[in-house]
């Protein structure tokens, strides 16, 4: 959804892809940390789901819910917040003006977003991702009408162009979020969980423990963020054409990003179904093998990025337009050092799946603010404004970064998985 958002806005031209990258990169920031700490219910399921015991199941996923509709609270009010927050980032007003537009759009799907991802840790938990992934496409379907009917003026609804983007992803969310709601109240396979045959209200002792698993979860999910959310907060600082370029080429990054993230998530369920079993060997091969998966995928993105940068950016940007020079020669420049850091990527995301498998989050978490604050970030802030290497240098401390988070959750890997049992 992300990718069509940003393929779309590009077609108003490069003030308001600026606008959705800094909409975008608050709004992610917020939500993935809350749904990292959602995460927690995956683990807990699957484990469960190994052990053969379905009424921990059903408690699990309840607890998410009501942890979902608590998370709800502060992140809306921080999106909702957001111009302040730019403005002391030292962000250009227009940009600032055209970011709050949409984030007061977008934030009113916070709440099925993160009901959403508390389902679907559930559906994929026990072995069922298939329906998940139905609806996902679903939704962006729904977001590419909403956001051409939204953004244009179609069917009687007013142009609202950025705007409209922020209300379609809105939608989007809402319908995904009941979609995936009736598919689990109705499908009889899940019955025996009795999720919904209770709903109640916090259990102190189930909801505790998914906090416990879950806020490192988050931590790491908003050092990961945050990292590259300041990245845009200092390309805003170099100039809006090289703000407009980075939201190309880091969400050419995103969207490849995805593939391994969805394999980190299943080397999470597989690592804690073979926890159930009390199977190490199982174990360790679920999330070696995850690893690999992310490093051969990564590896074919890398590729398309050095062999096919303009036609990756046409994606985003009309190359005949003048209006976009700047913005395309930049973004090429970027989706090469972005070919580097893509198997890093994947390396690192798969890694911290397997260990939440294990229900080792405060460590990684530890790992990940070393790697991404103090090594990547200071690598980034160096290369770009002390050495003045401008863009090219924040990316290049983006790779560091990523590459010493591949490294040191790799690692941890490889120690928890043979001293677990």
């Amino acid at each position: 959804m992300g990718f069509v958002d940003t393929v779309m806005v590009g077609r108003l031209g490069p003030k308001s892809l600026a606008g959705v990258a800094l909409g975008n990169t608050l709004f992610y920031t917020a939500i993935m940390i809350c749904m990292g700490v959602l995460m927690a219910v995956s683990p807990m399921v699957s484990q469960a789901f190994g052990s053969g015991k379905n009424e921990p199941v059903g408690r699990s996923v309840r607890q998410g819910l009501w942890l979902a509709v608590l998370l709800t609270i502060p992140s809306f009010t921080f999106v909702w917040s957001a111009g302040p927050i730019l403005s002391f980032m030292g962000q250009d007003s227009d940009n600032i003006q055209r970011a709050v537009s949409y984030l007061r759009a977008i934030s009113w799907g916070i709440l099925p977003f993160l009901g959403f991802t508390v389902l679907r840790s559930f559906s994929e938990g026990v072995s069922r991702p298939r329906p998940v992934t139905v609806i996902a496409l679903t939704g962006v379907g729904i977001n590419i009408a909403a956001n051409y009917i939204l953004m244009y003026g179609k069917l009687g609804f007013p142009a609202l162009g950025l705007v409209g983007t922020g209300w379609a992803s809105t939608v989007a969310f809402w319908l995904n979020f009941l979609m995936l709601l009736v598919f689990t109240v109705s499908e009889k396979s899940f019955f025996e969980y009795r999720i919904f045959s209770k709903i109640g209200r916090p259990d102190p002792h189930y909801f505790r423990e998914l906090f416990r698993i879950g806020w490192p979860i988050g931590a790491s999910m908003g050092l990961e963020m945050s990292l590259f959310a300041i990245a845009v907060m200092m390309m805003g600082w170099i100039g809006t054409a090289q703000l407009a370029a980075h939201q190309v080429a880091i969400q050419c990054a995103a969207f490849t990003f995805m593939i391994p993230l969805g394999i980190g998530m299943a080397s999470s369920v597989r690592v804690g179904q073979a926890v159930g079993r009390h199977d190490s060997l199982g174990s360790v091969r679920a999330g070696l093998s995850g690893i690999g998966l992310s490093v051969a995928f990564m590896t074919l993105a890398a590729i398309l990025f050095w062999t096919a940068p303009r036609a990756v950016v046409s994606l985003y940007l009309d190359l005949g337009d003048s209006e976009n020079a700047a913005v395309v020669d930049i973004a090429v420049t970027l989706l090469g050092i972005a070919a580097v850091f893509q198997v890093f990527d994947g390396i690192q995301v798969s890694a911290m799946g397997a260990l939440r498998g294990l229900k080792d989050t405060r460590t990684p978490m530890i790992l990940a603010m070393v790697a991404y604050w103090l090594v990547g970030l200071s690598a980034a802030y160096f290369l770009a404004f002390v050495l003045d290497l401008q863009e090219i240098g924040l990316w290049w401390g983006l790779v560091i970064g990523l590459g010493s988070a591949a490294v040191l959750l790799s690692i941890r890997f490889l120690r928890q998985s043979s001293t677990v049992y």
